[in-house]
């Protein structure tokens, strides 16, 4: 029973420690895999923002350098 305890309490730390290092945007951001963080109460104004300046964008598709060749 006392070692089921002591099971408990480290995996506990050990759910901390994960969360302390990895657990965190701010973490993510730092290594370059997040371009930015934005908080909650930001998230509905940055929407509007985005979406508002990708209103009027226009994707150009080139022509084809090359052609199906007709089997």
């Amino acid at each position: 029973l006392e070692a089921a305890e002591q099971v408990e309490q480290k995996r506990a730390q050990l759910i901390e420690e994960y969360r302390d290092a990895f657990a965190n945007p701010y973490i993510a951001a730092k290594r370059g895999y997040l371009d930015d963080v934005v908080e909650p109460p930001e998230t509905r104004a940055r929407l509007v923002e985005d979406l508002d300046s990708l209103e009027g964008k226009r994707v150009d598709h080139p022509d084809r350098k090359h052609g199906n060749i007709p089997l």
